[in-house]
């Protein structure tokens, strides 16, 4: 079944408004089809990565960001489920340390990046910075900011300027070879209270559930703004953001996989030259000569 992926797209300058896109939306696709369509995807990730690697012009930059729950740490474990871990990293961000909050709020992600040939993935990632910090903006007091004594102090141009930070930050590494793509796990608040409410019930979930999910969701308004205008002012022709489907779990992973395999189609990989025959000929008598 052909999907138009396109459809979860942020152009660049255009309006989010996240209630005209429908979380459960999972495209006509059933379980059935969509494990074949996962089946698919992984084999063929499986394939690139190792193109990839062995082209070594490129590196890919991978964000997932979502509210609790939405799905992102499954969605890693089985889209990813194929590919050779000497060649992808994942990392999943919590409160900064001590160490951190003396850098700028881009270093810790800078020094995390992928090498070339590499697939990075960042489990929530720099826009943390520009989510959970603009909606509690007292978090801004530890990162010791020189202009930035009391939270009343970062208005619209304050987070205006960390938008168009981000975006030369993922310019940059655009322009040195790294692709970049985020999605944006798109949950309903219902869907998240059933997940967190299985995470109660069910002893061998349990330690997955945070009272903080609860702060969190008492604020799902604000951070619904947040992303909405994240999004807005960092969907770039370089960086692009995907609004993905959340509440079924099948299609997510689908579409997250789906367009991955679409962007390592679009690089023109290539194996180096090998030596020559003539080379490659001496080697095989060589070896076919020792004792």
């Amino acid at each position: 079944m052909k999907l138009d992926f396109d459809k979860f797209l942020v152009k660049p300058g255009s309006r989010v408004i996240l209630k005209d896109y429908d979380p459960s939306y999972n495209g006509g696709l059933s379980k059935k089809d969509a494990r074949k369509e996962l089946k698919n995807n992984i084999k063929e990730l499986a394939e690139y990565q190792e193109k990839f690697w062995a082209d070594d012009r490129y590196s890919m930059l991978i964000v997932l960001q979502a509210r609790d729950a939405a799905g992102k740490d499954s969605a890693i474990k089985h889209v990813m489920s194929g590919l050779n871990p000497q060649g992808c990293r994942v990392y999943s961000y919590k409160t900064p340390s001590k160490e951190e909050l003396d850098h700028n709020y881009l270093w810790r992600h800078f020094k995390d990046l992928p090498e070339r040939g590499a697939i990075g993935i960042f489990n929530r990632s720099h826009y943390e910075n520009v989510l959970a910090t603009k909606v509690n903006p007292e978090f801004l007091l530890n990162e010791k900011l020189p202009d930035i004594d009391s939270s009343e102090k970062a208005d619209k141009k304050f987070w205006d300027k960390r938008y168009e930070q981000i975006n030369n930050f993922e310019k940059h590494l655009y322009q040195n070879g790294c692709r970049i793509i985020k999605f944006f796990l798109n949950v309903s608040k219902e869907e998240q209270k059933e997940r967190l409410l299985e995470r109660l019930d069910k002893e061998e979930k349990n330690w997955k559930f945070s009272s903080s999910d609860l702060i969190a969701r008492a604020q799902w308004d604000e951070y619904e703004k947040a992303y909405e205008e994240m999004m807005e002012k960092t969907s770039t022709d370089y960086a692009p953001w995907y609004i993905v489907p959340a509440d079924k779990k099948y299609f997510t992973r689908v579409t997250i996989g789906s367009i991955i395999v679409d962007y390592f189609k679009r690089l023109e990989l290539r194996y180096p030259q090998p030596e020559s025959s003539e080379q490659l000929a001496k080697a095989r008598e060589i070896l076919m000569n020792e004792k």
